[in-house]
């Protein structure tokens, strides 16, 4: 997912910095990012947040890369 990979490179985020933000392991986030492997919704959400996106731009649905507003609790 190229995506993925330059916007984490674009915040100067290594992939195990991306394991301590995200709690995936740094295996499973190098095989997402790499594309031999799908990301859960769950892994979606917490990498769109992380990398302070939308879901909608990491599926490639949108190329407006800006976040949406954050619901209020």
């Amino acid at each position: 997912m190229p995506r993925l990979r330059d916007l984490r490179k674009a915040r100067g985020y290594t992939q195990l910095k991306m394991q301590m933000l995200t709690g995936i392991d740094q295996s499973d986030y190098s095989k997402i990012e790499t594309g031999r492997r799908n990301m859960s919704f769950e892994q979606c959400r917490r990498l769109a947040t992380a990398l302070e996106t939308s879901m909608d731009y990491l599926a490639e649905l949108t190329d407006e890369s800006k976040p949406y507003p954050q619901k209020e609790q």
